[in-house]
């Protein structure tokens, strides 16, 4: 398996399925940002045809109607249904995930866990989602809200460097110092000798860079 983000903002989304694991997806990808999304349901639970409002199509739906998807959410339309739809996004070439089936799918939904942009996911390539969860939960206890102000601040600081004139070496590196000096992370046992700016205002950046 090979791991990779998608911008939602940008991809067109389609979600097929009737109840609740549907209405549970759609409401994932509300809150990753998914601007273009269907909801394709025959026979919808009334929370999810609340949920999904305007989206909804009343309808399992065609190959030609998810030609233009570039990923496909299924689930709960029954077997013969769902592998029938699944051979046809394949051949559609279209990115699919079905619920509690990954044989039938071509992508795996890990569980995430996002602080701001900080988004940590965990995978066991769909053999078991619930030992997925119970890492993702783990990882809520170490990786708490402060995360979302932390990379905020590395960010400014790597812009800093940046425009001072920093290549990608001395930006690793005093990324990795700068981590180890705040103490967010336990500090790793071959840490190099220090060398990033002494201040984070950019004359100090400058000096440091020059030597």
């Amino acid at each position: 398996m090979f791991p990779i983000l998608l911008d939602l903002a940008r991809l067109r989304v389609a979600v097929v399925g009737n109840g609740e694991a549907a209405l549970k997806r759609l409401a994932l990808l509300d809150e990753d940002g998914a601007r273009h999304v269907a909801v394709y349901a025959d026979d919808p639970a009334p929370a999810l045809e609340a949920a999904a409002g305007a989206r909804l199509r009343r309808l399992v739906p065609t190959a030609a109607e998810l030609a233009g998807f570039h990923l496909v959410f299924a689930a709960e339309l029954g077997e013969s249904r769902l592998v029938q739809l699944a051979a046809t996004v394949r051949a559609l070439g279209t990115l699919l995930h079905v619920e509690d089936r990954p044989a039938l799918g071509t992508v795996h939904a890990p569980a995430t866990l996002r602080r701001g942009d900080l988004v940590i996911s965990v995978s066991t390539n769909g053999r078991s989602p619930g030992l997925a969860k119970r890492v993702k939960r783990f990882l809520e206890g170490v990786f708490g809200e402060a995360w979302q102000g932390r990379l905020d601040e590395l960010a400014r600081l790597r812009e800093g460097w940046r425009e001072a004139g920093a290549g990608m070496g001395d930006v690793a590196r005093w990324t990795e110092e700068w981590i180890d000096r705040q103490d967010w992370l336990p500090a790793e046992t071959s840490a190099l000798p220090s060398t990033s700016p002494a201040r984070e205002d950019g004359t100090e950046r400058r000096r440091a860079i020059a030597g």
